[in-house]
C-alpha cells in the first residue's frame, strides 16, 4: 500500500514537473518579444495538399534577419527551423481548404514560400501575416526580397 502511494506520488510529481518545464519553455521563447503563432508544413509537393496532413503547430520568433520556428509540443530549447530573410521567396497565399480548416487555427491564412529551394507553407493569422510581410519588405538596402 505504501509502495503504491509512493509510486503514484512520484508519477504525479513528474507530470507536474513536465507541465511546468513545458510552460517555462514557452515563456522563455516569448520573453524576447516578436513572437506569433505559426503552423508550418515543410518540404511540400508542388501541388498543395489540402488533406490537412503534415502541419505542425508552433511559435515563430523574429531574431534579427531570421525567423526562428519552435514546435509548441516539444521540450527542445532550440528552434526546429530557422528561416533567413534573404532566402525566403513568397510564392503566394491562400485560405485553408478541405481538412486543412480543421488542422489549422480558425483565422489562418496560408503563405506558400521557398526557402533555399525547399517549398514550405506557413499558416498564421491575418495580423501576423501583415507583420511577416512587412518584416520581409523591411530588409536592409541591397538585399533581394521577393514578396508576392
Amino acid at each position: 500500500m505504501v509502495l503504491a502511494l509512493t509510486v503514484c506520488g512520484i508519477v504525479v510529481a513528474l507530470v507536474v514537473l513536465g507541465l511546468f518545464v513545458f510552460g517555462l519553455r514557452r515563456r522563455l521563447i516569448q520573453r524576447s518579444g516578436g513572437t506569433f503563432d505559426c503552423s508550418l508544413r515543410w518540404d511540400i509537393p508542388e501541388k498543395p495538399d489540402t488533406s490537412g496532413k503534415g502541419w505542425s503547430y508552433g511559435v515563430a520568433r523574429y531574431n534579427g534577419d531570421r525567423v526562428e520556428w519552435f514546435r509548441v509540443f516539444s521540450y527542445a530549447p532550440r528552434p526546429r527551423r530557422v528561416l533567413e530573410r534573404s532566402s525566403i521567396e513568397v510564392a503566394g497565399r491562400r485560405l485553408p481548404e478541405g481538412e486543412e480548416e480543421l488542422a489549422l487555427l480558425s483565422d489562418a491564412v496560408i503563405l506558400a514560400c521557398l526557402h533555399r529551394g525547399v517549398r514550405l507553407e506557413l499558416a498564421m493569422s491575418e495580423d501576423a501575416l501583415t507583420g511577416f510581410l512587412a518584416w520581409l519588405e523591411a530588409a536592409p538596402p541591397g538585399q533581394r526580397v521577393n514578396v508576392a
